[in-house]
């Protein structure tokens, strides 16, 4: 039952580290497991991995933070997994980049199901590459984007974004959320970045049923209208 695929599991407690070790050695993968924030990265940067499972509360480091380094220099699949429910902490990691969120306690076998669908949306087994919200449409394959059925010109950060906001429909995602997940922690620069940046995304949607909408004193979000 061979699936050639890698798995990192990185959680502190060790009985639920070893259950998920198990279960997922049962279907054929081939894991490892650290209970460290500074192990997770050391063991990530001489692994080959296609999913990481991420505690958020770790020792060393936080999930939060080894997901961000991560996505520095790698596409890997990153599943949160935390016993922490506020939606604050879920919007982060999100933002930072994270492909899902899973709250302790949960079901193995749905875990297991997550992590296969992830892998073939990675593979390209699943045939359909393009994503549409209202009228806008993106193939991903080829980073082309369609307003009202006309290709529009964007650049590569506002192409990253707008993908970004039809991931997550009506979330609000903060200046600083935008920030983090779009040029990091170490960024030195204005907030206003992000504003200018939402400006050029509203005239390519200029006329769509897709609407950036702000929310005050909070930030922004991608409202789909009927």
């Amino acid at each position: 039952m061979e699936t050639g695929l890698n798995l990192l599991i990185v959680e502190d407690d060790a009985l639920l580290a070893e259950a998920i070790g198990d279960y997922f050695s049962s279907k054929g993968w081939k894991t490892d497991v650290v209970m460290d924030g500074i192990q997770a990265l050391d063991w990530f940067e001489q692994g080959n991995y296609q999913l990481i499972l991420l505690d958020v509360m770790l020792p060393g480091k936080s999930g939060f933070e080894v997901c961000r380094r991560i996505r520095e220099i790698s596409d890997v699949a990153i599943f949160f997994i935390t016993a922490r429910v506020m939606e604050e902490d879920e919007l982060n990691g999100y933002a930072l980049g994270a492909d899902d969120y899973v709250t302790k306690p949960f079901s193995l076998p749905i875990l297991y199901a997550k992590a296969m669908a992830m892998m073939g949306r990675i593979r390209g087994e699943n045939p359909a590459r393009r994503m549409k919200k209202g009228d806008i449409e993106v193939d991903v394959r080829i980073h082309e984007v369609w307003v009202l059925g006309h290709q529009r010109e964007i650049a590569p950060l506002d192409y990253e974004m707008l993908l970004f906001f039809m991931e997550n429909p009506n979330r609000i995602f903060s200046r600083e959320q935008l920030l983090i997940r779009f040029w990091g922690y170490d960024f030195d620069g204005n907030e206003r970045v992000v504003d200018n940046h939402i400006k050029k995304l509203r005239k390519i949607l200029d006329g769509s049923r897709c609407m950036i909408q702000t929310v005050r004193k909070t930030g922004y979000r991608m409202e789909v209208r009927p």
